[in-house]
């Protein structure tokens, strides 16, 4: 119908003040991680140094926040959901030199206008937490019929918030966020963003129902272990970054990537005064800057904390404070996009290749792409030989069919004798069960196959497919393995039809046990240890080589008794499904055989056996087997043999060389030497044996790779056929 224009003015009215709270309440709440954000810098402003964040349906249904800060005191906790009431600001001048996050006093009234609100909180001097309810701003009773003031509740020092509902009355805004799964991405962004800039602070976060948190920083790491966490291997890439500019009153520091790395795109931490932030024109300098080192289409890591004169700030410009203003905005801009060409110029100076073998004097040959070899010689220079890859994926060598002497001797040791076995705390635990001599010859295989039919095993089986990255997975499953390029970060080179590839095989090992695991559920053949493993004595081992602080903890004996107790108790469990027998004596005497002719690195048995009694889910079924099979994929990853303890030995032996017995200690010395040098050198072929026909053939035949794997950049393309031909066109 068509509305005729009056030509009456309307009249003007007051709106009601709980319109005007919840218009407000949507300028600065837009989104889940708009909240978590403000109670974040809540947390902080408090001193908190352990933050603990659960969500569920992406924070629309649950978001909590729970810290160790100074917590609220019971006489505040009438107002502080009132809307411009804080503890941060006296008055305006006060903006001039704002320190904390916080200043206007909205945040908690902004949520109490479109969600449940509770608040639980413990200060030092009280002798109890007290527990309220809010809604628009007010204190409401959580139930009817009960007073609204504050109760008295059990409760560590600390604030615990809890929004339930989110935009439960305004529901148009919540149908705009109908996707939990994009609303959850975004909380993580928030959380990984402070928990990089904020180095002394732990932060965790994780869905509701979930035993393993998505984001888990410990409040000791630095700033590089948090990016290594939350990032993975971006860190072996990163420089170190930081200037000052006097004149310009500012000073900026953080991480920023070199010219080797480079991403599909870009990651921007910005924080200015320890503020998350966001600069378009920041953002667009710097990628002009990259412009001139990365691949086209790719991007940089970039970390930055610019830490200016807060005279010069204006914090007060958006409601959410994503965006700041600042004196001198464009000189500050122009003067860290030229320090960051100047670090990357300092950097490009030494790049990383691929290299080739020399061979002066060698004849020119054609280039046959189905030969194994081919040289190309210009006029005055050396002969560069490269090595082709066959391009065929069935094509297969003769050493696929040839493992070296202690490969396929692995599994046939002579057990050692009592006096080997005996546990000695005064030695390496690699002194213990040294190499493959833990192993003997009995190897067994269950002959029928058992089906499986519980539903957290299909379950999970069904959430890998759900997770998958098809693209990387038909990369895998079709592709030509090159070799090996560094076992101290174990990484490795392969080939899909006309591209090269570098991987980060531990990474993709830790998945593949994992599922290994899950598909041989019930079904796993034995590896026998040549004498049962004193499973206390292991944990004991592992605790006392652990580095980080126990000062809170049982003491060891009492951890290493309730984790073997643990087991004892769940024994027929482990051998029923997963083949690892332990005794009643508490000794491990089976561990399951996930590859034919592959056995684990015993080196890491102390660890894993610590493991399952602290990583593992014993409460819940689903829990159980997704957390203990995670912890036989990190156990059973490969890792490059270790040598430190004969380094050690070795060092032992130098003491006291200008005695009578000197020249005898030294051919002793040298004897030993040439044994442990041919003893190293055989367990790196036997470890890159085991990585190229045992870890590879599998990625190629059973493997689902993650969507995660491959975000994180374990997978990265280094080089493609038709670019190398355009280079050499120009040559």
């Amino acid at each position: 119908m068509e509305s005729k224009k009056s030509n009456v003015p309307r009249p003007i009215k007051k709106l009601d003040e709980s319109v005007v709270n919840r218009i407000a309440a949507g300028e600065i709440i837009q989104r889940p991680s708009n909240a978590l954000k403000e109670l974040i810098e809540n947390s902080l402003d408090a001193g908190a140094t352990n933050i603990q964040i659960l969500i569920k349906e992406g924070g629309l249904k649950l978001l909590q926040i729970l810290d160790n800060g100074h917590g609220i005191r019971r006489e505040d906790m009438a107002i502080v959901c009132e809307r411009f009431t804080t503890s941060k600001l006296r008055n305006f001048e006060d903006l001039l030199h704002i320190g904390t996050y916080g200043f206007r006093g909205e945040a908690l009234a902004s949520i109490s206008h479109v969600a449940h609100l509770t608040i639980a909180t413990k200060t030092a001097d009280s002798n109890c937490a007290y527990r309220a309810c809010y809604s628009d701003g007010k204190l409401v009773p959580p139930k009817p019929g009960v007073a609204a003031e504050p109760k008295a509740c059990a409760g560590n020092i600390g604030t615990q918030i809890t929004a339930e509902d989110l935009f439960y009355n305004v529901p148009t805004r919540r149908k705009a966020l109908k996707n939990p799964n994009e609303e959850y991405a975004r909380i993580l962004d928030v959380v990984n963003r402070y928990a990089i800039h904020n180095a002394g602070v732990g932060f965790s976060c994780k869905k509701q129902g979930s035993t393993q948190a998505d984001v888990n920083t410990l409040s000791t790491a630095s700033t590089l272990d948090n990016i290594r966490q939350i990032y993975g291997s971006t860190t072996s890439e990163l420089l170190e970054f930081g200037k000052t500019f006097r004149k310009l009153e500012f000073r900026v520091n953080g991480y920023i990537s070199n010219p080797n790395y480079n991403l599909k795109k870009m990651v921007f931490l910005l924080f200015i005064n320890h503020r998350a932030v966001e600069s378009s024109l920041l953002k667009k300098t710097i990628e002009s800057v990259y412009t001139t080192y990365l691949p086209k289409n790719t991007h940089p890591f970039v970390y930055l904390s610019l830490e200016i004169n807060p005279e010069n700030v204006d914090v007060n410009v958006h409601p959410t404070k994503r965006e700041v203003r600042f004196l001198n905005e464009e000189e500050i801009i122009t003067a860290v996009g030229d320090a960051i060409q100047e670090r990357l110029v300092g950097a490009n100076s030494s790049r990383i290749f691929l290299t080739q073998t020399l061979l002066p004097g060698a004849k020119p040959i054609e280039i046959n792409t189905n030969e194994a070899e081919s040289s190309i010689k210009k006029p005055g220079t050396k002969v560069l030989t490269y090595k082709h890859v066959r391009t065929d994926s069935r094509a297969q060598t003769l050493d696929r069919f040839c493992a070296p002497d202690d490969v396929s001797n692995s599994f046939n040791a002579v057990p050692q004798s009592s006096a080997d076995n005996e546990f000695d705390t005064r030695h390496s635990f690699h002194d213990s069960i040294e190499g493959d001599n833990a192993v003997s010859s009995s190897l067994k295989r269950k002959r029928d196959r058992n089906e499986v039919r519980l539903t957290s095993i299909l379950t999970l089986r069904k959430r890998l497919r759900e997770v998958e990255h098809k693209g990387l997975t038909e990369l895998l499953s079709n592709h030509t393995m090159v070799g090996c390029v560094d076992d101290s970060l174990t990484l490795a080179l392969i080939q899909h039809q006309t591209k090269l590839y570098m991987i980060n095989y531990n990474v993709l090992s830790e998945e593949l046990f994992y599922q290994l695991t899950l598909q041989e559920f019930s079904n796993f053949g034995f590896i026998q240890l040549s004498s049962p493993a004193p499973i206390y004595d292991l944990i004991i081992y592992a605790l006392e080589s652990s580095v980080q602080e126990t000062e809170n903890l049982k003491p060891n004996h009492e951890i290493a008794l309730i984790i073997v107790n643990k087991l004892i108790s769940r024994r027929q469990m482990l051998l029923e499904y997963f083949s690892m027998t332990v005794n009643e004596q508490g000794e491990l005497v089976t561990l399951p055989l996930m590859l034919k002719g592959y056995s684990p690195n015993l080196n890491k048995l102390p660890t894993f056996l610590l493991r399952l009694g602290t990583e593992v889910d014993w409460d819940t079924e689903i829990g159980c087997f997704e957390t203990l099979s995670r912890e036989f994929g990190l156990f059973y990853a490969p890792e490059p043999p270790d040598f430190s303890f004969q380094d050690a030995d070795d060092d032992l032996m130098d003491i006291d060389t200008n005695n009578e017995h000197a020249d005898i200690n030294a051919k002793k010395q040298e004897r030993d030497g040439v044994i442990t040098n041919q003893r190293q050198k055989a367990e790196i072929a036997k470890y890159r044996w085991q990585i190229e026909h045992l870890i590879f053939p599998t990625l190629k035949g059973q493997f689902i790779a993650p969507k995660s794997i491959a975000e994180s950049g374990h997978v990265l393309q280094i080089a493609n056929l038709p670019d190398l031909y355009r280079i050499f066109e120009r040559c």
